[in-house]
């Protein structure tokens, strides 16, 4: 059959993301620095801790999301061809949510049935399923519960090609990505680009991050004989046996981990899931991705809950990550050249191999993977095919844009149009301004920034050197103006000049005082480790504006933290009930009333509709298993009776240790029929 390329809509439960933070990305803010220390020699060339980023200031968080899932629709792109269907989510960052191998009428990833976002992005909401593009810093991207610019063009011979981009504000790069899938070709082509337009070397991060069902008999064939891991910090571990287990199979790693296969440089660049029969998904790239991935969640209580809580309530399904980047892992970025675009081509179907071979010894193994993958495609086709589609990855779309981002590159192209510089990535269309960068017009226009209440949170935020004196200047210029000093100082703040920060938020205050600029001054003092004085402004912001979700959580988790749990009690009983019935809030006035010792109080919150339920809850955060444990301790002190936190049985619901050896099925390989 022809390609076809079309819109659907489709209805999915999902839950409500209820828009983003109302405060400035400054709560995780840190300057810590990871230095290369590890056990790896001098021979493995790694840039761990190159490209660092203190927190995801300009953007705001996606943090307000709930739990409960709701229908509804969704927008999707689907390419098909005679043996493959690839579904799009492009308001979902573009997520690749589903692709069907047709010959056995399977879905090659795991797709997710619902749409529940978690605390695991830069921006906290994240999805799991599919696959997704990562781009820019360390972690699932910034816009991977955005919508990006998506558009339709072709190749030279009428081939439709779904075209997805996006700039990105904190590396000031464009990632841009065009799927195609030819007639007769049994895998889906992913063309991606990336575009440093800046007279700078920029540390650069890519992972594309593909989920696949987990079974009994999988088995992950990669190129390599080792993987590095966290061990030591980072030390080289052993393929396909360490620690006496065969980790090349899923089920025998018993807690959740990284391993980041040692690809030697000549050698292909692929990565296999295939089951007892040898049959599975097959992904391969240029060499531009030297890098190759297997995540697992572990065989153990806290891997089930967290796959579990990321998709449907009382899901048996289970699943793994394999990825392909272009660094060695995930601890660095690598230095990109000044005005310079990388490109590669990824590859993403079905293999069917010999399973005798692939579950034999791992020479073997591997063999049999390269041997069936030059069946499907070569090296040389790869290379041939990237080459070939070059002119239409750099020329404009020839169909309609299907869906706009955000209009963060148009303003940037109408700062390089003011000052005479060439705009970015002129081939693809970035729309107009909107909302969220009219200030920053006026900024530019006029040289002052747009009339505020202080009542309202600012709209967006700016980290950017040439936005930045556009500021200061204006600060000179209006020195009477409260948002200008805000803008400035929350600016300043997350560059890490945090006196010259400080003092112009001093000023905001003086003009027009703002829980904004408060709760920018309660950070400075968390920053430089004054905790009480931190909570203490938090507070007083959080009371000048107290039906504001964001403060309130942010308020409550310093008071906790600082020990002062009397105040954060206090605190509550000026918060709306809209505020209390937040998941993080109930989090905090629970760990409040463990502190005190209030057990009665504690246990009301805490077993409240079932037990307590944190939608936001961070990948590792053992919060609740720890709130569960000091109250049964608490009990038991009370009771006079003997309590041990290592045996105690912690109930599912409440168990996410992701790192417990204790194994949920014993270590195995296949089992064919």
């Amino acid at each position: 059959m022809n390609t076809t390329l079309k819109q659907i809509k489709f209805t999915m439960p999902c839950q409500d993301m209820n828009g983003t933070s109302t405060l400035p990305a400054l709560s995780k803010l840190n300057f810590w620095h990871r230095n290369g220390d590890s056990g790896l020699s001098e021979d493995d060339d790694l840039f761990i801790g190159y490209g660092h980023v203190p927190s995801a200031f300009p953007y705001k968080m996606q943090d307000a999301y709930t739990r409960e899932l709701h229908p509804m629709e969704m927008n999707a792109v689907v390419l098909e061809n005679e043996y493959l269907k690839a579904t799009f989510l492009p308001e979902w960052g573009g997520k690749l949510m589903s692709l069907i191998n047709k010959e056995k009428n399977e879905d090659l990833l795991f797709c997710n049935p619902v749409m529940r976002p978690c605390n695991l992005a830069i921006r906290n909401a994240w999805t799991s399923g599919g696959v997704e593009w990562n781009c820019g810093m360390f972690g699932h991207h910034v816009n991977t519960c955005e919508t990006m610019f998506t558009a339709v063009t072709h190749l030279e011979d009428g081939t439709p090609v779904l075209r997805m981009y996006e700039y990105h504000r904190i590396r000031r790069v464009v990632q841009q990505m065009d799927f195609f899938l030819p007639e007769g070709s049994k895998v889906l082509f992913a063309r991606n680009r990336i575009i440093n337009p800046l007279p700078d070397v920029i540390p650069m991060y890519w992972w594309s991050n593909i989920a696949v069902p987990e079974t009994p008999d999988t088995r992950i064939v990669v190129d390599a004989d080792g993987a590095y891991v966290a061990d030591n910090n980072t030390s080289l571990a052993p393929l396909p046996v360490y620690k006496g287990d065969d980790v090349t199979y899923p089920i025998n790693v018993p807690a959740a981990g990284d391993y980041f296969y040692n690809i030697p440089y000549k050698n292909r660049k692929f990565e296999a899931a295939l089951d007892a029969d040898g049959y599975g998904f097959i992904h391969t790239s240029t060499y531009r991705l030297i890098g190759r991935k297997l995540f697992c969640w572990g065989q153990n209580p806290g891997g089930d809950r967290w796959q579990e809580y990321l998709t449907e309530d009382g899901s048996s399904d289970r699943y793994i990550e394999l990825q392909a980047g272009i660094a060695h892992t995930q601890y660095e970025c690598i230095p990109m050249p000044p005005h310079t675009t990388w490109e590669w081509l990824e590859a993403y179907g079905a293999m069917s191999a010999d399973g005798d071979k692939v579950h034999g010894d791992w020479e073997t193994a591997k063999a049999e993977v390269r041997e069936r993958l030059d069946e499907i495609i070569t090296d040389e086709k790869m290379d041939e095919i990237l080459a070939a589609t070059k002119k239409m990855a750099t020329s404009k779309a020839d169909g309609d844009l299907l869906f706009k981002g955000s209009g963060w590159c148009a303003l940037e192209n109408l700062r390089r149009d003011k000052e005479g510089k060439p705009r970015i990535a002129p081939h693809l269309d970035f729309g107009t301004v909107g909302e969220e960068q009219s200030d920053w017009v006026s900024l530019m226009e006029d040289g002052k920034f747009l009339s505020h209440s202080a009542k309202e949170a600012p709209v967006s935020w700016m980290l950017q050197p040439e936005w930045t004196s556009m500021m200061e200047k204006a600060a000179k210029e209006c020195p009477d103006d409260w948002y200008t000093r805000l803008q400035l100082g929350i600016t300043y703040i997350a560059s890490g000049k945090l006196q010259e920060g400080w003092e112009q938020l001093e000023k905001s205050m003086e003009l027009e005082p703002s829980c904004w600029a408060k709760y920018g001054m309660s950070q400075v003092k968390r920053v430089i480790g004054d905790n009480e004085n931190a909570a203490r402004l938090c507070t007083e912001a959080a009371r000048m504006n107290p039906s504001d979700i964001s403060l309130a959580k942010e308020a409550l988790e310093l008071l906790v933290n600082a020990g002062m749990d009397r105040e954060a009690i206090e605190l509550t009983r000026d918060l709306s009930d809209s505020v209390l019935s937040v998941g993080r809030v109930k989090i905090y006035i629970t760990l409040a009333h463990i502190h005190l010792g209030n057990i009665e109080e504690a246990e009301a919150v805490f077993y409240e509709n079932g037990g307590i339920v944190l939608p936001d809850i961070r990948e590792g955060e053992l919060i609740i298993t720890e709130m569960y444990l000091q109250l049964e301790e608490l009990k038991a002190k009370r009771d006079g009776v003997p309590f041990d936190r290592e045996s105690a049985n912690v109930p599912p619901q409440f168990d996410y240790r992701q790192c417990d050896s204790t194994r949920r099925r014993p270590a195995r390989k296949r089992q064919r029929q």
